[in-house]
């Protein structure tokens, strides 16, 4: 991690709207514990390709990261190893790209075993190709009693063997990963067991998803105003009806310009996804470009998570933060309009949700024999069914049950009737 470091930001403006990912690399930059002491911009269609930004512009990085004593420089792309080189070189600074920061935030973060063996795992595979063997310092010739007998082939560099270092560690790394998988999916097969319905929170890192979870599911899930605060997957239960009850999954927030070889990093997230009966597209509509933050997580769940999946599971968009919005709720966008942190409109939110995982769901009033009425105790202690009044022969009651319930029910004796027909209490 970067700690304390004081960082001077670096990137192109390929486009007018691009101010909103500077700010997004500062709030990266505090998240990993940087300080940032200024940024700087240049205009230019194309990267170039041996320094990233021109010849000149390194040099006024150069002279303000003297002046105002930086230790290192963070750009706002993902470097190739050969503009990394030559931009530490140049400047006499480290040079970190956006990758290396959200990766040093994920290790910062994660707090599962499996989320730690991906996030290392990442790192790896993002140093292998930048890993710096130039150099007579950096070169060691092999054989002889020096090297030790089978240590290293002749001629062997000290770039190789760092490299089968690394490659040795990707492949245990891999082994250790597909045993936590392997035991990711039975647990994913326990809760699909419990008949519950399923419900992932997707949306922009740090858009309200724990913040949500908590208040849907009464949960103590940490919660911070940093990107990226949660980033192992978390499953709670919560009621959105009476009587019903839903597993809800909260996941990692998606970000701008996700390097692919980042996904493996988000796995847990993706499967929680792919096996959800109903997502929740949280969207902070109080935060300035927000409507580019919806786009950027409908295209990620599209090329990253649905797109070897033919069904993917209904979506409702939740507008979240609207106490800060003067204005209110978006009107040019079909969503809900809630206050997670506050609590407003958490029961109308409730209701769509219970509609949706529950559709089959319906209130019927029915008459029930007397012999049989201790079948209907799953339905009266989760509070969808109580007893009206009794009759000699038969119980009347009032439920809200699924078209499978209901079938169970008639085989058993149900019969509907009005709600004021059951027939007179006996005497």
């Amino acid at each position: 991690m970067y700690g304390t470091e004081r960082a001077i930001l670096v990137g192109i403006a390929y486009r007018r709207d691009d101010e909103g990912t500077f700010r997004e690399l500062e709030s990266l930059s505090d998240t990993a514990g940087i300080t940032v002491l200024a940024t700087m911009v240049q205009n230019r269609r194309r990267p170039d390709a041996a320094t990233f930004v021109g010849r000149g512009k390194v040099d006024e990085v150069k002279a303000a990261a003297t002046e105002l004593g930086a230790d290192a420089i963070v750009f706002n792309d993902e470097l190739s190893p050969a503009q990394a080189r030559n931009l530490e070189e140049t400047i006499g600074r480290k040079v970190i790209d956006r990758t290396q920061l959200i990766l040093d935030i994920f290790a910062q973060r994660a707090a599962t075993k499996e989320a730690r063996l991906q996030v290392e795992l990442a790192q790896l595979r993002y140093l292998l190709p930048r890993l710096r063997g130039w150099g007579a310092a950096l070169t060691r010739v092999g054989g002889g009693a020096a090297g030790g007998v089978g240590t290293r082939g002749p001629g062997e560099t000290r770039l190789e063997l760092d490299r089968n270092k690394i490659n040795r560690r990707i492949h245990s790394l891999e082994k250790r990963l597909v045993k936590a998988t392997a035991e990711r999916g039975v647990r994913r097969k326990q809760r699909m067991k419990s008949g519950l319905a399923r419900v992932a929170l997707v949306g922009y890192t740090n858009s309200g998803k724990s913040t949500l979870l908590n208040r849907l599911c009464e949960a103590d899930e940490f919660v911070e105003d940093k990107l990226f605060a949660t980033l192992d997957s978390v499953v709670r239960r919560g009621t959105v009806a009476q009587g019903r009850t839903a597993l809800f999954a909260d996941t990692v927030g998606f970000i701008r310009d996700l390097p692919h070889h980042l996904v493996p990093a988000f796995s847990a997230t993706l499967e929680a996804a792919q096996d959800a009966d109903l997502l929740l597209h949280v969207v902070d509509v109080a935060k300035p470009g927000w409507e580019e933050d919806h786009r950027t997580v409908q295209e990620i769940l599209e090329r990253e998570v649905f797109h070897e999946q033919v069904k993917r599971p209904p979506t409702i968009i939740v507008l979240n933060k609207i106490d800060l919005c003067p204005a209110g709720a978006p009107a040019d966008i079909d969503g809900v309009g809630v206050s997670a942190l506050a609590g407003l409109h958490l029961d109308r939110l409730r209701e769509r949700i219970a509609s949706a995982v529950y559709p089959e769901d319906r209130a019927v009033s029915f008459a029930f024999p007397l012999q049989a009425v201790h079948k209907l105790t799953p339905l009266t202690i989760a509070g969808r069914a109580h007893v009206v009044r009794y009759t000699a022969e038969e119980a009347c009651v009032e439920a809200t049950v699924s078209e499978a319930e209901w079938a169970l029910l008639e085989r058993d004796g149900a019969r509907p009737i009005a709600g004021d027909a059951c027939p007179a209490e006996e005497p």
